[in-house]
């Protein structure tokens, strides 16, 4: 998981530290000499740091040559979007990282990989710290208030959204709360099976239609079941067309219209690199999206769709999937990300 740009990310770290060091010059003024004669006792003159005091601060420190390093930074945006981060993601961060290392000043002695490092942990945690909010502690929210939550979960064919709604019902019901799900997506052959096997695996009621109906109508029944039987979550399904599919936006435009979810949540495959980017941008500015769930996380050896997304249509990623059990669902923290990519194997 993440090999590659965890690869290519250290080695931008070794490059500057190897590269972009040099001697930090002594501040010697090249005023003109002052007056003779000196100023009234009752204002003292302010006191400047001496010459001596300037070289030993320039033997006592190396400084980040940022000049020096502009040809490697701009290589590396080039390197990071074949990772599949997102061209702009890349100079934006490659821009960040530049900007933590401006006027950085290294004591003799200290590890410069260590500076350089914690640079590049601020630049990326600058892209991917948006303000998040946990699903779990909303469904506990809206049951103490004794009203339901709703979910819309909304992604194209392939990308395994099916499958992370059963994931997600299953981390509900482990912290007590039994969702409805909301089989409505009545487009695709099979689609309703497959969430049904699903809800009797995991023991949790689910509304359906037969194919062809309104998804509409199904997503409205199931609020209304919840509503009357006491359920305080309903995750719904919806159908996977390809995003530039206008009837799918109209349909889905519907759904959310009707349903009025707290919540839409796009899930977008991994895997599918800049592809993930441009359809997180397609629906966010079709229907609107408030969260991403990114899938196939762990088979993804480039890495660059969670840098990337985040930063693109700044708007949170709430979980990784990363197995085909329903536990492998983790929360997703960008620190904990970081770490993933600039921390030492265990």
């Amino acid at each position: 998981m993440l090999g590659r740009l965890k690869k290519a990310l250290k080695n931008l770290v070794n490059e500057v530290v190897k590269s972009g060091t040099k001697e930090a010059p002594p501040e010697v003024s090249e005023e003109a000499p002052p007056e003779v004669s000196p100023p009234p006792k009752e204002y003292p003159p302010k006191e400047k740091k001496g010459l001596l005091a300037r070289v030993k601060e320039a033997v006592a420190y190396k400084e980040i040559d940022v000049k020096k390093l502009e040809p490697i930074l701009e290589e590396y945006v080039l390197l990071l979007s074949e990772l599949d981060v997102a061209y702009e993601v890349a100079e934006e961060l490659m821009e960040q990282f530049k900007k933590k290392l401006a006027g950085v000043k290294i004591r003799r002695g200290m590890d410069e990989r260590e500076v350089v490092e914690k640079a590049l942990r601020e630049a990326i945690l600058s892209l991917i710290s948006i303000p998040s909010f946990d699903l779990v502690e909303e469904a506990k929210k809206a049951r103490a208030e004794g009203r339901v939550l709703k979910v819309m979960f909304m992604g194209v064919n392939g990308v395994g959204k099916t499958t992370t709604i059963a994931k997600v019902a299953y981390m509900l019901k482990k912290e007590g709360l039994t969702p409805v799900l909301a089989a409505a997506d009545t487009f695709r052959a099979g689609a309703v099976e497959q969430l049904k096997t699903h809800a009797q695996r995991l023991g949790v009621p689910i509304i359906t239609k037969p194919y062809g109906s309104d998804p509409a109508s199904v997503a409205y029944d199931a609020i209304e079941y919840a509503k009357a039987r006491g359920f305080s979550v309903v995750l719904i399904d919806t159908a996977g067309r390809m995003h530039v599919d206008a009837d799918l936006m109209n349909e889905l435009r519907k759904v959310a219209r009707v349903a009025e979810p707290d919540y839409k949540i796009l899930v977008l495959d991994a895997l599918t690199g800049n592809d993930a980017v441009e359809q997180a941008k397609f629906f966010d500015e079709a229907v609107g999206v408030d969260a991403v769930i990114l899938t196939k996380v762990d088979a993804d050896a480039k890495g660059g769709a969670v840098l990337s997304v985040a930063s693109t249509i700044k708007k949170p990623v709430l979980y990784l999937g990363v197995g085909q059990n329903y536990e492998d669902l983790i929360k997703f923290d960008p620190k904990w990300f970081v770490e993933r990519l600039l921390g030492e194997e265990k």
